[in-house]
C-alpha cells in the first residue's frame, strides 16, 4: 500500500512540476515587445512622437523593441517635407535612427497629392492603405496603441 502510494506521489509531483513549467512559460514576457502606433489627428502628433520616444526609452533604449507608427488622415500633413516644422522632424529622425518605422496610407498620400519624396524622410508606403496596414501588423502579433 505504501508503494502505491509513493508512486501516487511521485505521478502528482512530476505532473504538477510540469503544469508549473508550462504556467510560467505561458506568463513570461517576450524578450522584444512588437507595438504599432496609429496617428490620424494632426493635433495629436507632437504627442505621439513624444509617446513614441518615451517607448524607446522606456524599453531600454534603440533595438530593445519594434514600434511603428502608422500615419493617416490629416496628420500626414505634418510630415509633408514642406510643411513639417523643424520640431517634428528633429524628433522623427532621432525616432528613425532609434529604429523606430513609419508608414504613410498611400490613399491619404493620393488624397493630398503627395508622393513618398514629398514626406519627410524614413517613411515608406503602406500600399493597401494605413488601416489594411494596422490589421496586417495586428496579425503578426503587434499589439495596437492609439495615443
Amino acid at each position: 500500500m505504501q508503494r502505491r502510494s509513493m508512486l501516487h506521489a511521485s505521478l502528482a509531483g512530476l505532473f504538477g512540476a510540469f503544469a508549473m513549467r508550462k504556467a510560467n512559460a505561458a506568463t513570461e514576457m517576450p524578450t522584444r515587445q512588437r507595438v504599432v502606433y496609429h496617428l490620424a489627428d494632426a493635433d495629436r502628433v507632437v504627442f505621439v512622437l513624444g509617446n513614441l520616444q518615451n517607448h524607446v526609452d522606456g524599453v531600454g533604449g534603440p533595438g530593445k523593441a519594434d514600434i511603428r507608427l502608422v500615419v493617416h488622415g490629416p496628420a500626414l500633413r505634418a510630415f509633408h517635407a514642406l510643411a513639417a516644422d523643424d520640431h517634428t522632424i528633429e524628433m522623427m529622425k532621432k525616432l528613425a535612427d532609434a529604429g523606430v518605422g513609419f508608414d504613410a496610407c498611400a490613399n491619404t498620400m493620393k488624397a493630398q497629392g503627395v508622393k513618398l519624396d514629398d514626406l519627410t524622410p524614413g517613411f515608406v508606403v503602406a500600399e493597401k492603405g494605413g488601416v489594411v496596414r494596422l490589421a496586417e501588423l495586428q496579425q503578426q502579433g503587434y499589439a495596437y496603441l492609439r495615443p
